[in-house]
């Protein structure tokens, strides 16, 4: 039988099958890094005028445990220095889901962006989810703040 600690130490295993137009598997760029990087797996730069979005493709496709997602994320250099940054900002991939990870990219900036071939474009993180057991209720218990939707705590 397993101690506590034993089990904290064990890590997931993410298996990425590698598409022949990939050149840089995902990595920890340091030991603290909680996001892998993933690189543009394209063979010409991609220019994204002001608003313009674009799919990319990273030339992966992954296999998750069972319980977990992939969480793709933006990085924040690009996004800062560049406008650049995710359509829906947090993208979940599903641990059933077996196609290339592409990265729906958007410019936000009042300038074009250019991404070179290889560049490091999203970071993706790996999170352990559950899913919820749906009851339908015809009412829910109280709070002190019950209704209270966007702002309603104050700045």
């Amino acid at each position: 039988m397993q101690t506590t600690l034993e089990r904290e130490n064990l890590k997931t295993v993410l298996k990425i099958e590698r598409l022949p137009h990939n050149r840089f598997i995902p990595e920890y760029k340091t030991e603290g890094a909680a996001g892998m990087d993933l690189c543009a797996a394209i063979s010409e730069p991609v220019t994204l005028k002001p608003l313009e979005r674009k799919l990319i493709p990273t030339g992966i496709k992954i296999e998750l445990e069972h319980g977990f997602e992939a969480q793709i994320r933006p990085r924040s250099g690009l996004s800062i220095k560049h406008g650049i940054t995710l359509i829906n900002c947090v993208g979940t991939i599903d641990e059933d889901y077996r196609g290339e990870v592409c990265i729906p990219v958007v410019n936000i900036s009042n300038e074009e962006y250019t991404i070179q071939p290889d560049e490091r474009i999203a970071q993706m993180i790996i999170s352990k989810v559950e899913q919820a057991e749906i009851k339908v209720v015809t009412e829910l218990s109280e709070t002190n703040r019950g209704a209270g939707g966007f702002g309603s705590t104050g700045k």
